[in-house]
């Protein structure tokens, strides 16, 4: 049975940093490209970024780009969001993903997913 966990997420001011972190257990962490999507009230779930399990590529959101840097640790089955210069409009639930891909591949549809966690909530007041 795979397990996804977030954490990291908290009531944080505009401009202040946080950093996501979710852990996989249940499947070839090695073999899937991971991702952070995120959805907020009223608003359909949306891409944030993603990395491919070759650690080689990623990729990201234009509204992030700049801001947010994806990572993961496969000897740990986790990934990392970090997240800077955070801005209200990133308040929302953070949610990690993982589709099963070849090792350069990365994943920005959800359809692409096979697994998700549950979320964690990133809240900015401004």
């Amino acid at each position: 049975q795979v397990h996804m966990v977030e954490s990291g997420g908290g009531l944080v001011q505009a401009g202040d940093s946080l950093r996501l972190s979710c852990t996989v257990s249940g499947l070839s962490f090695s073999h899937y490209t991971m991702g952070w999507f995120r959805q907020a009230p009223g608003k359909e779930r949306e891409f944030v970024a993603a990395i491919a399990w070759s650690q080689d590529s990623a990729t990201y959101d234009d509204s992030v780009k700049g801001r947010f840097a994806i990572s993961r640790d496969n000897a740990r089955s986790t990934i990392f969001l970090q997240m800077n210069s955070l801005k209200s409009e990133d308040t929302a639930a953070y949610s990690c993903a993982a589709g099963l891909s070849s090792p350069y591949s990365v994943l920005r549809l959800p359809s692409q997913y096979d697994y998700w966690g549950q979320g964690t909530q990133v809240t900015v007041s401004s």
